[in-house]
């Protein structure tokens, strides 16, 4: 949860390569290993106070990604556009988006926490094009307008059951920082280092939030296997794991056509939590999930190039 939107790094100089299997693998393993976070995350709160929980993750993760960008030779030397992507995203990825989602989700469930952070493309998008100034085609404003609808239906059936409010503007705030931060730092990781930039991001992170962690609560935690598994799962697979192949398949294909695979997120997302947590979804959902994933896919294949 949080790793893929990471700094972006620079595409291969020359082409990029064609999408083949082996990237369409890779895009599916990107996507699944992201959007199965919300879950691991919901389990991490139910049995620990959030905040601690998720500065003690991003504290060990940071250290085996600075660790492991050591042994393979990449160095602290950083550029100030570098250094300034790290800061940037370690406050506003990690202690913002993370930190307001881990809190969200002690009171809303899983896939709507991950329902509104799959927005983030759409954000993206739709900031570039009013701030600034980035053309977008007719294909991608129809992406925008779709993704609205779909939002907008499952905010109406969720509000209708009672949904906590409170939790959703913490969500909504998260993804609003992680948009903000992404078109900031665009492309910041241009001169390497792309895993000791992971590692420190992480760092900052958790050195921001055991601040409101120790100041607001208590170490109050239920051991027990799942909160174990989940801690280790959430810290190792979406964290390290899903940066690292996100990485790779920008380097394979580019960052246009990588970002194809966020359309999933909605969709994986919501069969993750109801799968591993049994959360239900009524029919106004799955259609709102369909519609913004529409959404999604329009808006990153309108900024494919046309070919002439």
């Amino acid at each position: 949860m949080g790793g893929p939107f990471c700094i972006a790094p620079p595409t291969v100089l020359g082409k990029c390569r064609p999408m083949d299997i082996k990237a369409i693998l890779m895009g599916l393993a990107f996507a699944a290993m992201w959007s199965s976070a919300f879950t691991s995350a919901r389990i991490i709160v139910e049995f620990a106070p959030p905040l601690t929980a998720l500065a003690l993750r991003f504290l060990v993760s940071g250290v085996i990604g600075v660790s492991l960008a050591w042994i393979l030779g990449q160095s602290f030397r950083l550029s100030r556009r570098q250094w300034a992507g790290v800061l940037i995203f370690g406050v506003c990825q990690n202690a913002l988006y993370l930190g307001m989602n881990f809190v969200a989700m002690q009171t809303i469930e899983a896939s709507l926490a991950a329902i509104i952070a799959s927005t983030m493309p759409l954000l993206v998008a739709l900031a570039g094009w009013l701030l600034m100034g980035q053309r977008i085609r007719s294909l991608g404003i129809a992406g925008l307008i779709a993704g609205v609808i779909g939002v907008g239906l499952i905010m109406g059936a969720r509000l209708q059951g009672g949904v906590d409010m409170f939790g959703i503007v913490l969500c909504a705030i998260g993804v609003v920082s992680l948009t903000i931060a992404t078109l900031a730092v665009m492309g910041a990781s241009s001169g390497g280092n792309v895993l000791m930039i992971v590692g420190l991001q992480m760092l900052v992170g958790s050195a921001i939030l055991w601040g409101p962690a120790l100041a607001l609560e208590t170490f109050d935690v239920t051991w027990n296997w799942q909160l174990i598994v989940a801690f280790i799962y959430t810290t190792l697979v979406p964290g390290l794991a899903a940066t690292w192949v996100w990485f790779i398949l920008v380097g394979r294909i580019g960052a246009v056509k990588a970002s194809t695979f966020h359309f999933l997120n909605p969709f994986l997302g919501v069969a993750t939590a109801a799968i591993f947590l049994g959360e239900r979804l009524g029919l106004i959902d799955v259609v709102g999930v369909v519609i913004i994933a529409g959404g999604i896919l329009a808006v990153q294949l309108s900024k494919q190039p046309t070919i002439r």
